[in-house]
């Protein structure tokens, strides 16, 4: 999480019935950026439901090999300390873009609690696609149309500060 004292919960965390009728999906992927090394993992303690899951992710999706599992391990046990200086860069880069997106009249954006992909409001520019409108200025931005609002385009600002800047800069 970004933002200092807002907690994730599991659905499967309030109550036994929750758990057993959800299934959880966890992933030191995208916390540690491992994602290629494929080490996700589902906690399924009803035993029912354990037993469709597998037949349904036979063939379609891969198990975690050993250095899936290595990693996760590492990065669980020992990532700490990088973690928080990622999250302190993800924050600084989170707020230096809200500001700087704020500041243009025809934009808007809020400050993401969890992760690293900015929602930028670009109902105001009055275009027909605000996602080809950012590709003319260079910038490949996410339509928001995939996540269900065609006027907003998503951001990832999981990068360097200097691409952040060069980033905005090709918009003014």
């Amino acid at each position: 999480m970004l933002t200092p004292g807002v907690q994730h919960i599991p659905f499967a965390s309030l109550s036994e019935d929750a758990a057993q009728r959800s299934i959880t999906l966890i992933s030191p992927s995208k916390t540690f950026n491992i994602a290629g090394l494929g080490a996700s993992m589902a906690i399924i303690p009803h035993p029912e439901l354990r037993k469709r899951f597998k037949q349904v992710r036979e063939g379609i999706v891969p198990g975690v090999d050993i250095l899936g599992l290595v990693a996760a391990e590492a990065a669980w046990r020992g990532g700490d300390a990088w973690l928080a200086d990622q999250l302190a860069y993800l924050r600084a880069n989170r707020d230096w873009l809200v500001q700087q997106v704020n500041a243009l009249p025809e934009l808007s954006m809020f400050a993401p609690e969890a992760s690293y992909l900015g929602w930028i409001d670009a109902s105001q520019l009055d275009v027909a696609s605000p996602t080809l409108y950012f590709e003319k200025h260079g910038l490949g931005f996410s339509p928001g149309r995939d996540f269900g609002d065609d006027r907003f385009v998503r951001f990832n600002f999981g990068c360097t500060h200097a691409t952040l800047q060069q980033a905005v800069a090709a918009r003014r």
